[in-house]
């Protein structure tokens, strides 16, 4: 009885120590996420009363392509102050995108190995600048051309007199895609990192790519023919791109690998000197 006592009282123990570290983990995401909303609600506090004039900066492209004395309308009851309001809180996520990544890789960090950390910093940096790229391209090229696109096809006797709420439910949808769009190379340098994929194998697909490239176009923008080029094409430079510095970061490592091993066969050869060495010192003493 004393034996099974012992062995439930040990399996209990085990039990204890395998909940206790799961329990801490969620502690800490649940930290991390509090930290996260706190900060995004600060941002959001700073950017609410600029929310109008938010509005009216991303409204620009638009404007700037509706006939004269033509402006866009609100046909929703709250439409003029859920509209603003909706869009401040979504540029405080995104202003708040790089804090929200360092919280992610805080709690992730400490369960990689050391040359994962090493790869891993430079590719969320990267991540990060490639989607607010991806936003800027979509905002300052894309709008222009779109719009400029549109305005000149509205039927005649026709007032294009675009609603807030979809205008913003739409630029949030070119935002979104082009920003992932711009992600591309970070794919691809992860496929041939983690050995899914190689530069040559990749390279021999490109046909496929490039289809694919207008297939995601034709879904993630509206229907269009400008939309779905300008977010294809740039999507297979991005990953021509890839595919360039995942041979360069691939023919890095290899070299490593050949230092190493380099280094392994030195070792070795010092080791046998040094057993020769002091062979010679043993017969010279006796």
């Amino acid at each position: 009885m004393k034996e099974k006592d012992k062995a439930a009282a040990t399996e209990n123990t085990v039990e204890v120590e395998k909940e206790q570290p799961f329990m801490t983990h969620l502690l800490e995401l649940r930290d991390r996420l509090m930290r996260i909303v706190l900060v995004i609600l600060i941002i959001f506090a700073a950017l609410f009363s600029f929310a109008n004039e938010i509005y009216q900066l991303l409204a620009a492209p638009l404007l700037s392509q509706l006939p004269e004395g033509q402006t866009m309308i609100a046909t929703g009851v709250i439409s003029p102050f859920l509209t603003p309001f909706k869009l401040a809180l979504v540029v405080s996520m995104f202003l708040a995108m790089p804090y929200i990544l360092h919280q992610a890789w805080s709690f992730i960090a400490p369960g990689l190995y050391r040359h994962e950390k090493r790869l891993a910093s430079p590719l969320l940096i990267s991540s990060i600048l490639l989607f607010y790229a991806g936003m800027a391209f979509a905002y300052y090229v894309v709008f222009t051309l779109v719009f400029g696109f549109l305005a000149t096809t509205t039927p005649e006797g026709v007032t294009h007199a675009p609603d807030i709420s979809m205008y913003l439910d739409f630029s949030l949808k070119l935002f979104f895609a082009f920003g992932v769009a711009f992600e591309v190379p970070i794919a691809t340098i992860l496929l041939v990192l983690t050995g899914m994929a190689t530069p040559e194998s990749l390279t021999a697909k490109r046909p496929y790519i490039i289809v694919g490239a207008f297939v995601v176009g034709m879904l993630l923008t509206p229907p269009d023919i400008i939309s779905q080029t300008l977010l294809a094409i740039p999507m297979w430079l991005l990953f021509e791109i890839g595919i360039i510095f995942s041979r360069i970061l691939k023919k890095r490592r290899e070299d490593d690998v050949k230092a190493h091993e380099m280094s392994e066969e030195e070792m070795d050869d010092e080791f046998e000197n040094a057993i020769a060495e002091e062979e010679k010192l043993n017969k010279s003493d006796k």
